[in-house]
């Protein structure tokens, strides 16, 4: 579906609210978005703008088409080799300019911020015939520039190295409101170049892009800016990031813009820093890489990226339990899967893992802490996490799980059924 489709989608069932009045892109569109399920503003700014658009899980399974619960399994199983093709043009190319980041919307979501922020962006990078698309924050510096955050060993920064390695500017396009379904795509970790495919494979349709100047590649959007990621460095930040807290500032790559494209009516498309919609694409697509790692080595049934870990840092893995091991190579498999991951707890397949007090209930009847708890003191961790030291801090996993020789002990018994 394209952005435009889903939005209406949307609309029909009065899922997305509009706002009608003036709102302006410096904190007020983020204060009336904080919170709220999918929104539209009709004048922010000026300019046509949506956020939130995917920020539940069930906003994200609508997105791709199938059930909440069955999306786990549903992502586990696709593979990256969807078809994608090369076309003349698209609607991006309605209104062609020099870049001028003042004509749309970019919004300043909190007080303190180090500028407006492009968030919900799909940067695609080509270098040397390769081709990378990944979502990386943006902070304004310039009517035509740009501070990204690139993380280090990610695709984009190594492709980022090898250019400067050869004295190149390291050629981009930002494409801003694409196919919900190709967000998902570029926020999840997939095989080298994989990202478009991965979206043809998830859409059932391929994906089509376009190339630009610069010689790299485009999706259809509402808006694609045209540019390079320059030698030089500019401070990035303060974001607020995932937790809610300051990320720190850190000397990021300039790029610099030299075309703008697009629709003659668009939308900007906002994700609110630490809120639903920037949750679900950082977290959720490390769920289906939790659950083939553990699959290799247990019987897994479901897992889920709890919503008080800020769906990043506390994984819940239920299992059909048939050793007494299980557990504990469940646990070592997510960590390995999910390098930020900080807590992992393991439950019976009787365990509701969407229900926190059915959780808590596993950990209080199932769990010994001298037996039953894991410690990985001193390990690589976040730097998104407050109480890590430069990204080193302590995991720990948990089997709340029943033990196999005495189950009827851990059954639960109700009336139902009864009689």
């Amino acid at each position: 579906m394209s952005f435009r489709g889903f939005l209406e989608d949307l609309k029909k069932d009065g899922t997305l609210k509009e706002v009608q009045q003036s709102v302006s892109p410096i904190l007020e569109v983020a204060d009336r978005a904080w919170g709220k399920g999918p929104i539209f503003f009709n004048d922010a700014g000026g300019h046509k703008c949506c956020l939130n658009i995917l920020g539940t899980r069930p906003l994200l399974a609508r997105a791709l088409g199938i059930e909440t619960h069955d999306m786990v399994a549903h992502l586990a199983g696709i593979g990256y080799d969807g078809p994608v093709r090369e076309v003349d043009s698209s609607p991006f190319m309605e209104c062609v300019s020099a870049p001028d980041l003042s004509r749309i919307p970019v919004l300043t979501h909190f007080q303190g911020d180090g500028g407006p922020y492009i968030t919900s962006a799909v940067v695609v990078s080509r270098f040397e015939g390769r081709l990378n698309a990944c979502v990386h924050r943006l902070m304004v510096i310039g009517r035509d520039r740009l501070a990204a955050r690139l993380v280090p060993g990610r695709h984009t920064h190594q492709f980022y190295q090898a250019a400067m390695a050869k004295g190149e500017e390291l050629p981009v396009a930002i494409a801003i409101g694409v196919d919900p379904v190709l967000l998902i795509a570029a926020s999840t970790r997939v095989p080298p170049e994989k990202e478009f495919s991965y979206a043809a494979a998830l859409r059932g349709s391929p994906v089509e892009l376009v190339r630009l100047e610069n010689g790299t590649f485009a999706p259809h959007a509402e808006i694609v800016l045209e540019g390079y990621i320059t030698g030089k460095k500019a401070s990035e930040g303060p974001f607020v990031d995932i937790t809610g807290t300051c990320d720190l500032v850190r000397q990021e790559p300039v790029i610099r813009l030299t075309r703008m494209m697009t629709r003659e009516d668009p939308i900007y498309q906002g994700l609110l820093p630490a809120g639903g919609e920037h949750k679900m694409l950082m977290g959720i697509p490390y769920e289906p890489l939790i659950y083939k790692a553990a699959s290799k080595v247990a019987r897994v049934k479901n897992v889920i990226l709890t919503d008080g870990g800020c769906n990043y840092f506390h994984a819940v893995v239920q299992i059909e339990k048939v050793t007494e091991q299980d557990a504990r190579r469940v646990i070592d498999a997510a960590f390995q899967a999910h390098g930020s991951l900080k807590h992992v707890l393991v439950v019976d397949s009787d365990i509701d893992i969407y229900d926190p007090s059915d959780l808590e209930f596993a950990v209080a009847t199932r769990m010994r802490a001298d037996e039953d708890l894991v410690i990985y003191p001193n390990v690589r961790g976040s730097t998104l996490d407050p109480r890590s030291r430069e990204g080193i801090t302590t995991k720990m996993g948990i089997d709340a799980t029943a033990r196999l020789e005495r189950l009827w002990k851990f059954a639960r018994v109700t009336p139902k059924g009864q009689g």
